[in-house]
């Protein structure tokens, strides 16, 4: 919202409180047309940033309208934008390259059950409409990367994180294991910290790639990555994670890397947003929350 500042509006009073005496030799149409400019110079004013919210323990956050969780998005990039997240869908591997979402203290927990049933995504092409069914028999968990526990505040939310456009497969081993685990971690620093941004995704570290399906071919990805963020004033900072698509016990504290390195393997260009020096200096990084 545009508000007025007190410069323009003592001008505009100024303007309007014109004694009779000094504006009787004027014209009066050209009188009404400075009056007009001046009301429209109010309203189009200077901008100011919204107010930041506080969380219940009194720390600021930034302004929630800041899409901050996104990576830069290209022109021909696939974008699809769900209740809670949004997601960049890649063709070749009929899987998200990333899904990024805002995560706030509220909807950390809510009255949504979790849903039984994943959807193929009808925003897609049918060429790419991948299946729950694509992944039977291939021993790969369908792995959420915007996950179910994130979204239970809202039934179409839980509805669209079932779709399989935000799906990878996953070893079971991680999926139940680390990345359940650092999943539950993110809800906690978002009830700290008031709100964080997150983005995650698939990484591709081999020029073939193991693939699955049925009716659809899946690329299987070699790794995954997450990387989060928090903008609350004064405590900026992030943190990253990668982790092998493999069935080895991995503990996310020593998946810890840099979003610089994250950036290195995917070649995404993370948190967009952020103002580039304070972008430079947080993605360098390397620091257990």
């Amino acid at each position: 919202m545009r508000r007025m500042t007190a410069t323009r509006l003592l001008a505009a009073m100024m303007l309007l409180l014109v004694p009779a005496a000094l504006t009787s030799c004027k014209d009066m149409s050209q009188l009404a047309a400075e009056i007009a400019k001046a009301m429209d110079d109010i309203q189009a004013g200077e901008e100011e940033d919204a107010w930041p919210e506080e969380t219940p323990d009194g720390n600021q956050t930034a302004p929630a309208e800041k899409a901050y969780e996104l990576p830069a998005i290209g022109t021909n990039d696939l974008i699809i934008r769900h209740t809670g997240f949004t997601l960049r869908y890649n063709k070749t591997h009929n899987t998200p390259d990333w899904s990024a979402w805002c995560l706030t203290a509220e909807h950390t927990d809510g009255p949504v059950e979790r849903s039984q049933k994943f959807w193929a995504d009808p925003s897609l092409p049918s060429a790419y409409r991948v299946d729950y069914y694509d992944y039977k028999g291939s021993g790969y968990d369908r792995g959420h990367m915007c996950p179910a526990g994130d979204m239970k505040w809202n039934e179409k939310a839980m509805h669209d994180c079932f779709y399989m456009s935000n799906i990878c497969p996953q070893t079971g081993t991680l999926n139940s294991g680390s990345w359940n685990r650092l999943e539950m971690k993110c809800r906690d620093w978002a009830k700290k910290e008031g709100r964080v941004y997150i983005v995650c995704g698939p990484v591709w570290e081999k020029g073939r790639h193991e693939q699955i399906g049925i009716d659809h071919s899946i690329d299987v990805p070699e790794g995954f990555f997450k990387a989060v963020l928090t903008m609350r004033k004064g405590h900026e900072r992030a943190a990253a994670y990668y982790f092998r698509n493999d069935e080895s016990q991995q503990k996310y504290r020593e998946a810890l890397v840099t979003v610089d390195e994250i950036e290195r393997r995917t070649g995404l260009d993370l948190f967009a947003a952020v103002e580039d020096n304070l972008e430079r200096k947080i993605e360098a990084e390397c620091k257990q929350w």
